[in-house]
C-alpha cells in the first residue's frame, strides 16, 4: 500500500512539474526579429512597451518590413491605443501629442511606400502646419480618415494600372485631404 501511495505521489508530482514548465515555456517573451519582421508580433510589442529597439542611441534600426507587410499593417492601423515609444528620432516624442499605434503604423506604410523614412516623426499634421507643434497634430478622427484612405489606396494598388488610369491620386495615398507627414 505504501509502495503504491509513493507511485501515486511521485507521478502527481512528476506530472505537476511538467504542468510548470509548460506554463513557463507559455509565458516566455517572444523575441522580434528586425531583419525578418512579424507584424502581429512588432505590435504586440508595441502596445505592451516591450520592443526592444536596437541602435546606437543616436540612430534607430527600423524593421525590415516589406510591401508584403502592407496588409498586415493596415489591419492595426485603426487602433488608436497611446503607445510608450516608436523607433524614430526624438521629435515624435518632444514636440508634444501622444504616440498613437494606428498613426505610428501609417508611417511604416508610409515608409514603404517611399523607400525611406516618410518624416522625423510617426505624427502627421494639416498641410498649412507652420511647424511641428502639437496644434497642427491630427486628432483620432482625422487619423481614422487617413487610415481609409491609406486603405482606399491599397486597394487601388492591387488593381492593374492601365493606360487608362488616369488618377493623379493613383499613389499618393493623402492626396485631397489636407494631412500630410511632416
Amino acid at each position: 500500500m505504501k509502495t503504491s501511495l509513493r507511485y501515486t505521489l511521485r507521478s502527481a508530482f512528476v506530472a505537476l512539474a511538467v504542468l510548470m514548465a509548460f506554463a513557463f515555456g507559455a509565458c516566455t517573451h517572444e523575441t522580434f526579429d528586425y531583419n525578418h519582421p512579424d507584424v502581429d508580433v512588432f505590435v504586440h510589442q508595441l502596445k505592451s512597451g516591450e520592443l526592444a529597439w536596437p541602435g546606437d542611441g543616436q540612430t534607430q534600426v527600423f524593421p525590415k518590413f516589406t510591401m508584403k507587410d502592407i496588409e498586415a499593417l493596415l489591419s492595426y492601423a485603426d487602433d488608436l491605443t497611446e503607445i510608450p515609444s516608436f523607433p524614430l528620432a526624438p521629435v515624435s516624442y518632444s514636440a508634444g501629442g501622444k504616440l498613437r499605434l494606428g498613426e505610428c503604423i501609417l508611417w511604416t506604410v508610409e515608409s514603404l511606400r517611399l523607400g525611406h523614412n516618410a518624416s522625423m516623426g510617426c505624427k502627421m499634421v494639416h498641410v498649412d502646419a507652420e511647424d511641428y507643434e502639437g496644434i497642427y497634430f491630427l486628432n483620432d478622427e482625422e487619423v481614422l480618415d487617413a487610415v481609409q484612405r491609406y486603405r482606399n489606396w491599397w486597394q487601388m494598388r492591387q488593381l492593374p494600372r492601365t493606360m487608362w488610369t488616369i488618377d493623379p491620386c493613383y499613389d499618393e495615398p493623402l492626396c485631397g485631404s489636407g494631412y500630410m507627414w511632416w
